[in-house]
């Protein structure tokens, strides 16, 4: 082994250099960042060791394990030979192609391979990582700790981390921390990502302003089991950040010739600090949609908030009829269609229309609402069970439980296996016949509990068994099914609101459900949060009646508009009490949403100002057209008087070309490019009007 074995991936506007340690047999970052960033010496000087740490414990290491790295937090931890702990392994080689690299290390006495992986995404500026971990030897291997990968960051002064925070019905705060020293960590241990954390975390410099010029990096986990990120300020001015599934039952265990493959880690940089990044995640997932990004995202009208769980045909079609006339496209009726589904105390599981809500037919009722014009969608909860449903009577061994234990109600439910194939062959089926029987081109996938007794008696001990990642790969094969059997069919993945959104995820899902509140300035700062990580084309968002619950100010009907309008837009409001007035406005809105929803969701998007500030917004930039729009919303206070008396609120936009005029489609006005990025936008605010949709025209 020498020093100089060095291997570069190059992505679109970035490279990521990888170098053999010259201290050991390791694997550590040399340099990240622009393009020719890896020309000269290494950002990351480690020659100034410390005392009473290894070179190992100092290393900006990719990936090492416990043995090699025995003080200052090890990668991979792996029991072997009886009760020892710890790997020792040596280079064995690697293989480099046009997209991507492989890094092989083998420890011949604990009988382990381990594989570095790395791939970069065509079209953005994307690096995954993931680590292939082998059994090469005749034992078993006990593995603790398997993390995707490490990523290395060099900081003056410590780190600023971004991370998005929150609880139900309020997701996706987005919360910064100063990390001097020390260890930071998040994730969950809920069976999904969590709605207190999300998957995902953005380092900056502390030393630096916290603007968009802040060269900003970012890792993204996907894995919609239990998982962690765990940030370590560590000696001589860098920031490590470790990031990977956490195995449920506290082990693994891997048998002879057996490979365990981690989650992926995607690791992207932009040096125009979060705004910058937002894109490349956005940019990242359009291409993880697919053709599917092609598809317009139709605007869908949803009963759950007008009716609950009272769902009867006839005051369903009175919604329907509303909802077709202000525009909308879709109409999706939510829980309690089905059969012992009067509230949530049963009928989960039993997946057949009641008759006694459809009198005339199921049928029948879904060929009325598509007469109106609209396409029309069912809510699902494929992995909930009632306790008194017949597929429980029929099958109690399908649920997660403790032998001898009592099960645990949450929500008044239990929760499927989905790890067994007799439970996922029972899902998909029951899919396959509500998507073949009837018409439905809309399913939303809600999950409304974790799972807590996690056991399935007789099949072994827990640690064989690793029921988190049978769960995962369950949830992953039906919705793989969904796509490959019912392509034409929009699928929104939802977990009480956004409690399973990460890429793996998204990359088979059509939209997701960021949370279940729809009051206009808490969705302000849920959605604020959310598109720094995820894009708008994926963001479901409602227009209801539903008051604040953290921020209680009220905002007119065209906030609410122009705010679901920045994502996926759909009405959840009760129809039948908006006056004649209402539903006119709502129509207008719906118009003119259509109008501008290919910009929404294909143009770069920036973030302007923050929640926090009296007026901020969200531009949306049509990178192969001449649009622009504009959603801005005024956040202060309600009279609406501006920070300086006779001057209007201003929101500077970006991205535009300062030597080219700009036309206001609505009032016809006129804005010189450089004029609209140095002084911004002008809007002026009163208690009547606090929100505002501007469509510019590059002329």
């Amino acid at each position: 082994m020498t020093s100089c074995e060095r291997w570069t991936l190059r992505t679109e506007h970035t490279s990521y250099t990888v170098r053999l340690s010259p201290d050991g047999p390791w694997a550590e970052l040399d340099a990240w960042g622009p393009l020719g960033v890896e020309d000269g010496p290494s950002a990351l000087d480690w020659s100034r060791r410390t005392h009473f740490i290894t070179p190992a414990d100092a290393a900006p290491a990719e990936y090492l394990p416990q043995g090699l790295r025995p003080f200052t937090g090890a990668d991979l931890v792996v029991g072997h030979s009886g009760h020892e702990r710890g790997v020792w392994w040596e280079f064995a080689g690697a293989e480099q192609h046009a997209d991507g690299l492989r890094l092989a290390f083998t420890d011949h006495v604990a009988g382990l391979r381990t594989t570095l992986c790395y791939a970069t995404v065509p079209g953005t500026d994307v690096i995954l990582r993931w680590t292939e971990l082998t059994c090469t030897g005749d034992g078993e291997l006990r593995l603790e700790r398997f993390d995707s990968g490490a990523v290395n960051v060099p900081v003056t002064s410590g780190a600023r981390l971004t991370y998005l925070t929150g609880q139900w019905s309020q997701e996706f705060t987005r919360t910064q921390l100063d990390l001097k020293r020390g260890t930071f960590t998040m994730g969950s241990v809920q069976g999904v990502p969590g709605h207190a954390y999300a998957p995902w975390l953005a380092i900056q410099d502390a030393a630096l302003p916290d603007d968009s010029t802040a060269p900003t990096y970012g890792i993204a986990l996907e894995w919609p089991g239990d998982w962690h990120m765990t940030a370590e300020a560590e000696p001589g001015g860098s920031v490590r950040v470790r990031a990977g599934r956490i195995p449920h039952e506290g082990a693994v265990l891997l048998a002879a010739g057996e490979t365990l493959v981690t989650p992926r880690l995607a690791c992207a940089f932009s040096p125009d600090g979060l705004d910058g990044l937002s894109r490349l995640w956005h940019r990242y997932e359009r291409r993880l949609s697919g053709a599917r990004l092609q598809r317009p995202r139709k605007v869908l009208y949803n009963s759950w908030e007008a009716t609950g769980f009272d769902v009867e045909a006839a005051a369903q079609l009175e919604l329907a009829k509303v909802a077709a006339d202000i525009g909308a496209e879709l109409f999706v009726v939510d829980d309690g269609w089905f059969t012992g589904r009067a509230d949530d105390t049963g009928g989960l599981g039993d997946w057949y229309p009641d008759p006694a809500k459809f009198p005339q037919g199921f049928g029948r009722f879904i060929d009325d609402v598509r007469a109106l014009g609209l396409g029309f969608g069912l809510w699902v909860e494929p992995e909930a069970i009632s306790p008194d449903s017949r597929l429980h009577a029929e099958h109690p061994d399908w649920v997660y439980r403790m032998e001898g234990r009592p099960a645990r109600l949450i929500r008044n439910q239990l929760l499927l296996d989905l790890g067994r194939t007799d439970v996922q062959d029972f899902v998909i089926g029951t899919l396959d016949r509500l998507l073949g029987e009837h018409p439905v081109e809309y399913l939303k996938w809600d999950m409304n509990r974790p799972p807590t007794e996690r056991g399935r008696p007789g099949a072994g001990p827990a640690d064989r068994l690793d029921l988190d990642s049978g769960h995962v790969a369950g949830y992953l094969r039906v919705l793989d099914h969904l796509r490959a059997a019912h392509p034409g069919v929009t699928v929104e993945g939802c977990a009480g609101g956004g409690g399973r959104i990460e890429h793996a995820t998204i990359a088979r899902t059509d939209v997701v459900w960021p949370s279940d509140n729809t009051a206009p300035l808490d969705r302000l700062s849920i959605q604020y949060g959310f598109l720094h990580a995820h894009a708008p084309h994926v963001m479901s968002s409602w227009v209801t009646d539903a008051p604040g619950v953290f921020d209680p100010r009220p905002r007119s009907l065209a906030f609410r508009f122009v705010l679901a309008m920045c994502g996926v837009l759909g009405v959840g409001a009760d129809l039948r009490s908006w006056n004649s007035t209402q539903r006119a406005e709502a129509a207008r809105w719906i118009a003119r949403y259509k109008e501008i929803r290919d910009v929404v969701h294909h143009g770069e998007t920036h973030l302007l100002g923050t929640p926090e500030d009296p007026t901020c917004g969200v531009q949306y930039l049509d990178t192969d057209g001449p649009r622009t729009v504009v959603a801005a919303f005024s956040t202060g206070r309600l009279d609406g008087a501006p920070l300086v008396p006779g001057r209007p609120a201003r929101l500077r936009l970006r991205g535009l070309d300062p030597a080219a005029r700009y036309r206001d489609e609505e009032t016809g006005t006129f804005y010189g490019g450089a004029h609209l990025l140095h002084y911004g936008l002008p809007f002026a605010w009163s208690a009547d009007h606090d929100a505002q949709l501007v469509v510019l025209a590059r002329r």
